[in-house]
């Protein structure tokens, strides 16, 4: 049998409850022995491996293919017995990671027959062998050992005595072993089924998130098979031992799987370190077995093997690749979940099947073992007789009781004392290792001589001591020793404890036995019985005498002395004799009931009807008892408590309510007293105050004006939406961070939304205080509600607040119990349907496509009208066109057939009533006059802030809207005359009483998106929502004509005043439904609208912004107030260290740039070397930015992390010495072409850095490899102009080398991959980039004001838990209610489009049917029409215009249209003018902008407008003539000083004029971004020559960096695009004749930029402003497209 290898085999079990409710599914596939694994990631992705056996254990029983507990053994476990009756050792032992069935491989369950596992049913089969012989000559012994692993330290699970650690020793001959274990014979299968009972209760189990009972430490269950065969015909006797082995190995796992904490964590560690070193035992007999050359290879193989790094492996090194026949079980996970801890398994599997073990025969182990030990103990004694310890061995062999030889005895004279005898032992080398090994041997000896007979009786010895200590412990075991616990034994009186937990009651049980128990305390001079403890336990407490008596064993309980003792409630001090039932009280805490089952029968017996008793006999009888007994009464005792605290209370309420009465008093009596004063010292004001004030005689229009600002201010809600945002910031970022860990395809962002025409609010966003306040409000309402975007279902809702408070508790609760319930598949959408899930709600099957308006103004001079007009979402979004016609018919004509595809309802008869009306116009507009004017059209377009510009002037909107008129005439509204002439005059058709009757035809839809099917439109009059008139749905393809809806709707109306007034003024609103087939959120979009999901793209690592070191010389300063921002400035700063050389110059040390991003590189400085740090400011030339003097420039927060606790205090800050500072000239290097004509300012100061004086190590020391230093450098600079210091700082980050180091020049990734040359010292700084804010100093201001001021918590900051898998997104905040204004803005624009196209039909229809007879009534109405926003000037004006003139008049309005279309809407959004009047609006007039919508694009994109350096160039020399800059009597003249010199002037530049400190100053460090949007090369052209410039620019929005070459690694210049504009003009670029170039305009100069080519110049344009590009290509593709239909 030598050279078998390993067997192996692999069992996947079913799925536990936890992977069922994670819907986990099955990755493992079995086929014969071959065993393969699915990757549930790539499930085409498998892996095969091939065993001895493959068990499929994952279905049920009734599988055929099920492998039972039996099966297992019969493979493995039978054919493992069998070899040890061959006299093999043997092993089987099992492996998985946690709960994946090794436990219940082994040992399976005792309760169940049919699964027991292989250790129960091997000793089975094993004694029924035994049983089972025939055989006289042979006789059998079986031995057992059960020992635990747990935390690399062995337990003796079979014997009480054994309770600390035992020692793992290695013994020449039998390897190693475990000193004391307990071996225990047995001789039945009952026997080693008790043991193993006993065992398992012992051993250490803990509950995981993987399984509740997981194995915490590794079992290993020895049986010692001995067989002796007798040969009667030699009388002689052989022997075979053979050493089963079963182990149950613990559980591999990972923390994060098993929710490991604490305890269980280190445990963990501990059998992962374990389980870690037997994989590496087998991986390295696996390379040994699979080696060539055997021979040679084995030896150096083997020193390599660590069976020593664990406690496991040493232990069972015969059992791998030793003497041994070895089988192991792998058992499998089958869930996805668990696919790399499966996979780990198969692999362990497949390299232990390699292993190869030289099994041997064991025979006649004892007697060659005791003739190699007697042979040991020889030469042992000899060795100390040779060194004169002889003595020793007789005292040894006295103290541990073993017969001294009598060639010992007779040295026994020569034995001194105990100290000389240590004395000689200490001077004797190797006399303690030789005595040692001594007693070892001897003792292993005794343990080989022992007979079978005593190995019985110590057995039994062993298990009376176990149970006595049990006993003695409260504990009993069942008579037939089988099970540990607490039984009432049937003879034996006995106390049972009472506890006030009843899980606790009844749970210890003390015998009493024959003659005197003593109960007292552990260290009473005596030893006592019952081991109590606590207050008021006495040494030796009290007696229990057990006699017998005539009437049968009666107990005496007998009190110590002043030993507190209790029985039924009354104090005992004499014997008492006790009764069964019988409460003991010992003490004050512990309370016993006494039974004797004698006793309780034969009271049984005499009286068999007596009835029990009413209470049940508990520790809280007990206690009533021992009260009773005491006279105390617990329940008057706690009435008279109850009602002395309430008199207490009374009495205390009475005297706070008098003092407070008489600090009222007090105080009255102060106030009155000081009114009087103020009186006395102002009586005039008093008297003034009594006077009645004059009234202010106020104009109508005036107080319409006054009542309109003062409605408006009321409704003002900027403070109180951000207030909104920022605390409730805190809720959104937890749904989403809940809603990322649950994958739930669901995203949370905030949203404004407004009450308009094209968005109105649905009545489930308002509060109901709301909804009352909402009729008598006199501005649209804006609400902050949450967006919520369903992916998963492709639907978009809205919450408000509160119920995103609501479901945010439900959130919480599923993410708490997330791992019991199972996650929805994906394909079940019936589940988010239903509402169950916080995260979904029910949505529509027919969404609001968009809303759509008709006015009725034809129906004044009935002419027909059709109409097509825009479909509008509520996000100001063209959603298609829908054509309507309305006319008006007579009572009796009928419908025109037209034809079958028509569908037509009958004739719908409604009511306009009067006061319905007026309250409507009082919920939307309740000034009329203010409505038709104009003005209140901003209540829509500004929902805030429209107050913060008003110093401004007029706004463009106002300008082309003609809304600021001073004349009030011109805003009163001729409402009263348009209203009475029609009615009187030429409307003979709408005569109030009469019935008129008009149709509607729904026509056609047109450009509907594909994603919606089945559309289909209702429309209905603006007041009335409780019904609508509606269509047919029709499929909807996206391709192919418009849907035909020819819906025919006739509508008859009694004429009132109110419905003239609604077809003057009102429109009709056509809502277009459909149905959604497909997600909404396109693939493009989708990354921007869901940033959830973290990126994969890995950017460089970027060092955190550090807060400024703390000042030293300067006192702490309250920072003043800022208010509005005067002016900003980009600065950039350049940090050089420079090192003092041989020759006596400083130069800048070598920066290493090979991070790849800018302002970053690391200072490589040599140790113990004088050093100066120099910083540079540079920025534009101007006025307001002026250097005074640098204050203090501070050092400190040195560490070996970019991370900073800015919160603890450094001790270690050092200020430097300034040496000098001043204004100077740039040198050749840094000066650019943009220096040509307005040079930067540059300013610069330097001071000396000794970094010994830190005294840190960190400084003092050459920096390890791969280590880095940072520290923090702050710059508190002085400005001319300012209330206080601004501070400069920057992150440093350093590495020391030695003194004499010789370093290399600057490097960066450019530099290794550009060619070109570059002087190294240009590279030596790093750059920083800031931006310097000065601000007025802010005023008290309004209420108002200091009410936008205050600080309001903003929680979009605090942490949440699952935060980091946001991946930087963060709740929108203010610039939400900035794009909002700019969303009412286009809904106010096309709302007023869709009135100027309904107008320009209507005269263009009235010009081409009316008569000449007509004309007054064209002109009524023209005055009616116009009486609009847009129209208001020719108002006021006087009578419009009639027909005389209409093409005059049409110019007019043309020219009215096209400014409001083209203006720049808002100065916010000044950049997007272009683009978002090119493709929305172009959209809505079709007619008008169609031939001039590209000259007028043009002519806005001239730089005219933003740049007037551009304008005035003088295109035949190609100059670029730079702004005029503003005032810059401070600022330095560059040319008046050399290059590099500095002006040692603390005062700053020659001549400063004196300034009055007018601003707050603040600068700030911009955070490099790692996206890079373009780099390459570039032209600029240089101011005043006629030439080019070639630069490196790499665009990092919102910064273009520029660079002198693609080598150079330090910027030169800075441009910021946020507060540039980028021009593109093709005029400009046919009169410079310079083809690809464009211009890049800032505050303070113009920039001609060319490109090599067109292609890289619209690349470069798309880099500095994508919408400017996305116009022109957009242009571009419409030129062609004309010029191709050309």
């Amino acid at each position: 049998m030598a050279g078998a290898s390993v067997k192996v085999a692999v069992r996947v079990r079913p799925f536990n409850s936890r992977e069922m409710g994670k819907d986990s599914k099955c990755i493992i596939q079995m086929s014969g022995n071959t065993t393969t694994i699915i990757n549930p990631k790539a499930p085409k992705e498998t892996k095969s491996f091939k065993f001895d056996y493959s068990y499929w254990s994952h279905t049920s029983p009734e599988d055929i293919n099920y492998a039972s507990q039996k099966q297992v053994f019969r493979d493995i476990g039978e054919e493992m017995l069998l070899h040890a009756f061959e006299g093999y050792n043997v092993c089987i032992f099992a492996y998985g990671q946690t709960g994946s069935g090794k436990s219940y491989t082994m040992m399976g369950r005792q309760d169940q027959q049919d699964q027991q596992g292989i250790i129960p049913l091997l000793c089975e089969d094993l004694f029924t062998k035994i049983n089972d012989n025939n055989d006289n000559s042979m006789s059998y012994s079986v031995e057992v050992s059960y020992m635990e692993i747990y935390c690399e330290r062995v337990r003796d699970l079979l014997n009480p005595k054994n309770k600390g650690n035992l020692r793992v020793r290695e013994h020449p001959l039998l390897g190693p072993y475990v000193e004391d274990l307990s071996k225990l014979a047995v001789i039945s299968y009952t026997d080693i089924q008790d043991l193993m009972d006993s065992g398992n209760k012992a051993r250490t189990v803990a509950a995981t998130n993987m399984n509740e009972t997981s194995s915490r430490s590794h079992a290993v269950f020895n049986i010692i098979f001995t067989q002796k065969r007798h040969d009667s015909e030699s009388d002689n006797t052989s022997e075979k031992v053979s050493k089963i082995s079963l182990v149950d190995l613990a559980g591999s796992e990972r923390a994060d799987s098993t929710g490991a904490k604490g305890t269980r964590l280190k445990e963990g560690a501990n059998i992962n370190k374990s389980l870690t070193t037997l994989g590496k035992v087998i991986s390295g007999l696996a390379e040994l077995a699979s080696a060539s050359n055997k021979n040679k290879k084995k030896k150096k193989v083997e020193a390599h093997i660590p069976y020593r790094d664990s406690v496991l492996t040493w232990l069972l090194r015969e059992n791998l690749g030793g003497n041994s026949r070895t089988a192991m079980v792998a058992a499998l996970s089958p869930a996805d979940i668990n696919y790399d801890e499966t996979l780990s398994t198969l692999r362990y599997a497949d390299r232990a099947k390699q292993i190869q073990c030289n099994a041997v025969i064991n025979e006649d182990p004892n007697n060659r073992l005791v003739r190699e030990l007697k042979e040991e103990v020889g030469r042992l004694r000899d060795l100390l007789y040779a060194q004169g310890l002889g003595d020793i061995i007789e005292m040894t062999n006295a103290m541990t009781g073993m017969s001294p030889s009598p060639s010992l005895s007779a040295l026994s004279s020569r034995a001194g004392s105990v100290a000389s005898l240590a004395d000689r032992i200490m001077f004797s080398p190797g006399s303690e290792e030789a005595i040692e090994r001594l007693k070892e041997t001897e003792k292993i000896i005794a343990e080989l001589n022992e007979t079978w007979e005593e190995k019985l009786r110590r057995t039994e010895a062993i298990r009376m001591e176990r149970e006595a200590l049990l006993a003695e412990m409260g504990v009993a075991m069942r008579e037939d020793g089988g099970t540990v616990g607490v039984f009432s034994p049937k003879k034996t009186p006995h106390l049972v404890n009472l506890n006030e937990d009843p899980l606790m009651s009844e749970c210890l049980l003390y015998y009493i036995k024959d003659g005197i128990t003593r109960v007292g305390r552990v260290d009473a001079c005596s030893r006592q019985d019952i081991v109590l403890s606590g207050h008021f336990i006495k040494d030796e407490h009290c007696i229990f005498t057990c006699a017998t008596d005539p009437n049968g064993e009666a107990v005496i309980l007998e009190p110590c002395e002043d030993a507190e003792t209790y029985v039924n409630g009354k104090r005992v001090t004499e014997p008492t004799v006790l009764r069964s039932g019988n409460r003991i009280i010992l003490g004050k805490s512990h309370v016993f009931r006494f039974n004797h089952p004698e006793q309780a029968r034969q009271e049984r017996e005499r009286t068999p009807c007596a009835e029990t008793p009413m209470e049940p006999v508990d520790w809280a009888f007990a206690q009533r008892e021992l009260l009773d007994k005491q006279g105390i009464d617990m329940k008057h005792e706690m009435d008279q408590r109850l009602q002395e605290l309430e008199e207490q209370y009374r009495r205390e309420r009475e005297e706070t309510n008098n003092l407070l009465e008489q600090q009222r008093l007090d105080y009255e009596s102060k106030l009155e007293a000081l009114q009087k004063q103020v009186d006395r010292c102002y009586p005039d004001a008093a008297e003034e105050e009594d006077e009645p004030e004059e009234e202010v005689q106020w104009t109508e229009r005036e107080t319409e004006m006054a009542l309109w600002a003062f409605r408006k201010w009321r409704c003002y809600q900027f403070t109180s939406l951000r207030d909104l945002l920022w605390g409730n910031a805190i809720f959104l970022k937890e749904a989403n961070a809940i809603s990322v860990e649950l994958k739930k395809k669901v995203q949370f962002q905030f949203v404004l939304l407004t009450d308009t025409l094209y968005s109105p609010l649905p009545p489930d966003l308002l509060s109901p205080e709301a909804a009352k306040d909402r009729e008598k409000r006199p501005f649209p309402r804006t609400i902050v509600a949450v967006e919520v975007q369903d992916q998963k279902n492709g639907a978009t809702h809205y919450w408000t607040l509160e119920k995103l408070r609501q479901r945010l508790e439900l959130m919480r609760e599923m993410y708490d119990r997330a791992a019991e319930v199972p996650s929805p598949a994906l394909e079940d959408c019936d589940s988010a349907m239903t509402g169950g899930d916080p995260f979904y709600d029910r949505f529509p099957w027919f969404r609001l496509v968009g809303r759509a308006f008709v006015y009725l103004s034809n129906l004044l001079y009935p002419v027909p009208l059709v109409h097509r007009v825009a479909i509008v979402s509520e996000k100001g979004e063209v959603k298609g066109f829908l054509r309507v016609a309305v006319q008006a018919i007579s009572a009796d004509e009928e419908a025109p057939d037209y034809g079958s595809g028509v569908r037509q309802s009958g004739t719908a008869k409604i009511s306009f009533e009067d006061q319905q009306f007026e309250k409507f116009q009082t919920e939307s507009c309740p000034t009329v006059s203010l409505t038709r004017t104009g003005v209140s059209q901003e209540e829509l377009r500004i929902v805030e802030g429209e107050g913060q510009n008003s110093e401004m002037g007029p706004s463009a909107d106002e300008v082309n809207n003609n809304t600021c008129a001073a004349n009030p005439d011109e805003i009163e509204s001729p409402l009263k005359a348009g209203l009475e002439g029609p009615l009187e005059g030429a409307m003979e058709h709408l005569r109030i009483g009469n019935v008129f009757t008009f149709r509607v035809t729904v026509l056609q839809a047109s450009s509907i998106s594909a994603e919606y099917a089945d559309i289909f439109c209702q429309f209905n009059f603006i007041h009335r929502h409780d019904e609508a008139f509606s269509t047919e749905p029709l499929k909807n393809t996206g391709r192919g004509p418009p849907l035909g809806f020819y819906h025919v709707q006739n509508i008859a109306v009694e004429v009132t005043k109110s419905f003239v007034e609604y077809i003057k003024t009102q429109p009709i609103v056509f809502e277009v439904f459909g149905h959604y087939q497909k997600q909404p959120f396109p693939p493009l979009c989708k990354d921007l609208i869901s940033p959830l999901r973290p990126s994969r793209r890995q950017f460089p690592r970027v060092m955190p912004l550090s807060k400024p070191v703390p000042a030293t010389k300067l006192t702490a300063l309250t920072r003043p107030t800022a208010g509005p921002c005067h002016c900003k400035y980009d600065l950039m700063v350049l940090f050089e260290i420079c090192e003092l050389e041989a020759n006596g110059d400083y130069i800048p040390a070598v920066v290493d740039h090979r991070g790849g991003m800018p302002c970053h590189g690391t200072f490589l400085l040599h140790q113990g070397i004088q050093r100066r740090v120099t910083v540079t400011i540079v920025h534009e030339t101007g006025g307001d930015i002026e250097w005074k003097e640098v204050r203090e420039l501070v050092v400190g927060r040195i560490r070996n992390t970019p991370e900073t606790d800015d919160a603890i205090i450094d001790p270690n800050i050092l200020s430097l010495n300034i040496l000098s500072e001043g204004y100077i000239r740039p040198t050749q290097d840094d000066r650019q072409f943009l220096d040509s004509d307005m040079p930067r300012t540059f300013y610069r100061f330097e001071a000396a850095w000794d970094s010994s004086m830190h005294n840190s190590l960190l400084l003092n020391r050459v920096t390890p490899y791969g280590e880095k230093i940072y520290m923090t450098l702050s710059a508190y600079v002085e400005m001319e102009n300012c209330t206080q210091p601004t501070v400069i700082t920057k992150d440093f980050c350093m590495v020391f080398y030695s003194r004499d180091a010789k370093l290399p020049a600057s490097r960066s990734i450019r530099n290794l991959f550009s060619s070109g040359s570059l002087r190294a010292s240009e590279g030596n700084r790093v750059t920083g980039v800031y931006e310097v804010s000065l601000c007025h100093l802010a005023d008290a201001g309004s209420p108002g004001m200091q009410r936008r001021r205050r600080r309001v918590l903003d929680t979009s900051v605090a942490y949440v838990r699952g935060e980091e898998n946001l991946a930087g997104w963060r709740p929108r905040s203010d610039s939400l209610i900035l794009d909002h204004q700019w969303e009412l803005e286009k809904l106010s624009l096309l709302q007023e489009v869709e009135k100027t196209r309904h107008y320009l039909l209507l005269r263009e229809k009235l010009e081409s049917t009316l008569l000449l007879g007509q004309e007054s009534l064209l002109s009524c109405g023209s005055e009616e029409l116009c009486d609009s926003p847009f129209s208001s000037s020719e108002a006021g004006q006087g009578p419009s215009l009639g027909p005389d003139i209409p093409n005059e008049r049409q110019r007019e309005l043309a020219a009215k249209c096209l400014r409001l279309l083209t203006h720049s809407f808002n100065r916010d959004y000044s950049h997007v003018c272009v683009s978002a009047s090119e493709s929305k609006l172009s959209e809505m007039s079709v007619t008008l902008l169609r031939d001039s919508t590209s000259g007028l694009a043009l002519s806005t994109m001239t730089p005219s407008s933003t740049c007037p350096s551009l304008s005035e160039s003088r295109y035949g020399k190609t100059e670029l003539r730079p702004p005029t800059p503003r005032s810059r009597a401070a600022s330095p003249d560059p040319n008046a000083l050399q290059e590099g010199e500095v002006k040692k002037s603390p005062t700053g530049p020659p001549e400063p004029r004196p300034r009055s400190r007018l601003f707050v100053p603040d600068i700030q460090e911009i955070r490099v971004s790692p996206i890079v949007s373009k780099k390459g090369y570039l032209h600029f052209l240089e101011p005043h020559t006629n030439g080019w410039v070639k630069r490196y620019v790499v665009v990092r929005r919102p910064y273009v960096y520029i660079y002198n070459t693609e080598r150079d690694t330090v910027e030169r210049a800075i441009l910021n695009l946020s507060s540039a504009q980028v021009e593109y003009s093709e005029d400009q670029q046919a009169m410079l004749k310079t083809p690809n170039t464009f211009a890049v305009c800032t505050e303070h100069r113009g920039i001609l930029l060319q490109a090599i080519n067109d292609k890289e110049m619209h690349d470069w344009l798309y880099a500095f402003n994508p919408l400017l590009a996305g116009s022109i290509r957009s242009k571009l593709s419409r030129r062609r497209a004309g010029q191709m239909r050309i």
